[in-house]
């Protein structure tokens, strides 16, 4: 599950109980990533708000299966096998195509975004690469180059903050050993017109 101690469910009391209330998927079941923040629920409680409005916020204009999709090819670039995972599994969920799913899957694995997407939808595949190996190299003109594909600066933004999430969650897991161990693959919270609602479904 984890290379530190968590507290499961059923030990959970005060504070802890409560939040594993709210991310609770069927049969009181926690994702292994929201359980290891279980020695300082603090932490729990910023990973949640982050992650619901960054990734599950009606908010966001670009398709909630594109920002999903993003995080699948982040997490293979960062060889987070836990988030790409689960967070295929949500794709694919979305995406509703099992034939065109399994494409995607490949590209992925392979680093061969261009077999899926194009034009607007593989520029931001590229950006968020860049954003994970190479941040350090993006300049004012990179940014430039998204609006020239027809990015709006908002959606600019959606790129960025998902792609920097999926490099914050990855290294967590990756960090400290969490595996799929018990979970359930592809829950989410998609509630997205109630940011307090993180409820797994």
């Amino acid at each position: 599950m984890s290379w530190i101690k968590i507290i499961d469910y059923k030990a959970a009391e005060g504070r802890l109980k409560k939040l594993y209330d709210q991310v609770k998927g069927p049969n009181n079941s926690v994702d292994n990533v929201l359980l290891i923040h279980s020695l300082r629920p603090h932490t729990l409680t910023g990973h949640m708000a982050l992650y619901k409005n960054v990734l599950h916020n009606s908010n966001n204009t670009l398709p909630k299966w594109y920002l999903e999709a993003l995080g699948v090819y982040v997490s293979n670039l960062n060889r987070c096998e836990y988030c790409f995972e689960h967070h295929y599994a949500g794709f694919k969920r979305l995406y509703e195509d099992d034939t065109a799913s399994e494409k995607f899957r490949q590209a992925v694995l392979e680093d061969k975004m261009d077999t899926f997407f194009e034009g607007q939808y593989l520029a931001g595949c590229k950006h968020a690469k860049q954003l994970t190996l190479s941040h350090h190299t993006i300049k004012e003109e990179d940014i430039q180059l998204l609006r020239d594909v027809g990015f709006v600066d908002g959606e600019i933004l959606e790129i960025n903050q998902v792609t920097s999430y999926f490099n914050y969650v990855n290294r967590s897991v990756v960090g400290l050993g969490v595996d799929t161990k018990g979970d359930i693959l592809g829950l989410s919270p998609n509630n997205s017109d109630d940011p307090d609602n993180w409820n797994h479904n």
